[in-house]
């Protein structure tokens, strides 16, 4: 069997996040990748996605891969996932790897970026894809903010899922805040995110921008390990995954 990686863009706007659901409800990235790999295969083609963003999240760089017995070349599938996938999701590359790849586990790293536009108005063009705040930020109340998320830590405070039993010790390697007037980035490198993880950061570092939370007290706020003392999620829709990381292929 042969192992394909694909490297995907997609507009999460209409999607139920990545994973396709147990129930067999709403539609998903993953489900509508499948159902083309199936029909150009023949095949039941279970795809493995590096991140499982979440409904409404975005993407700039997803990894994929799926094993296939076809004989079709590279760029004959991607010719073919980019004739028939739905116009919010494309196929930028499409790689023969190693058999022992997996997009999943092989991940090392992964790099978030949240747009928010600000001003007297929202934007028009930037409604479906960038958050919109009423209210100026401050942006070096944010970075002085950001630098307390910094290096491995136990951000279980990140979490809305009370009953989750897995470690919520995980390392966040960089965060980058920029912009100006009336457009601001939150770029986040780390070493794994959780369903809501990098939404609640960005609301917690909007809440510092507002005067709302003291920088200083990030610290405090994730030795708490409590959700309440965190900011809100913020909206899906300004949420990106940029890029996933490998250090082995």
């Amino acid at each position: 069997m042969r192992n394909i990686k694909l490297v995907l863009e997609y507009d999460g706007s209409r999607y139920d996040g990545w994973q396709k659901q147990k129930n067999g409800k709403g539609q998903t990235v993953q489900e509508k990748i499948e159902e083309v790999l199936k029909k150009m295969t023949g095949e039941e083609i279970e795809l493995i996605g590096a991140a499982r963003t979440e409904a409404g999240v975005h993407a700039y760089g997803q990894i994929a891969n799926f094993k296939t017995g076809t004989q079709m070349k590279a760029y004959e599938i991607k010719r073919y996932l980019n004739r028939y996938l739905p116009r919010d999701i494309a196929a930028l590359e499409v790689l023969e790897t190693p058999e022992r790849f997996h997009s999943s586990f092989n991940a090392k790293s992964f790099r978030y970026e949240y747009k928010i536009t600000t001003g007297e108005a929202p934007s028009v063009f930037d409604r479906k894809y960038n958050y919109y705040s009423f209210k100026p930020l401050d942006i070096g109340k944010m970075r002085e903010a950001a630098k307390g998320f910094l290096g491995k830590k136990d951000f279980r405070a990140l979490s809305d899922n009370k009953r989750m039993k897995k470690s919520t010790v995980r390392e966040i390697y960089e965060i980058d805040i920029y912009g100006g007037a009336h457009e601001i980035s939150i770029m986040v490198h780390g070493d794994d995110f959780w369903p809501h993880m990098a939404r609640i950061l960005a609301g917690t570092l909007m809440e510092a921008g507002y005067g709302n939370i003291e920088p200083s007290r990030i610290p405090e706020i994730l030795a708490s390990r409590d959700r309440e003392q965190a900011g809100p999620t913020a909206e899906a829709k300004g949420l990106f995954l940029q890029e996933v990381l490998y250090t082995d292929f």
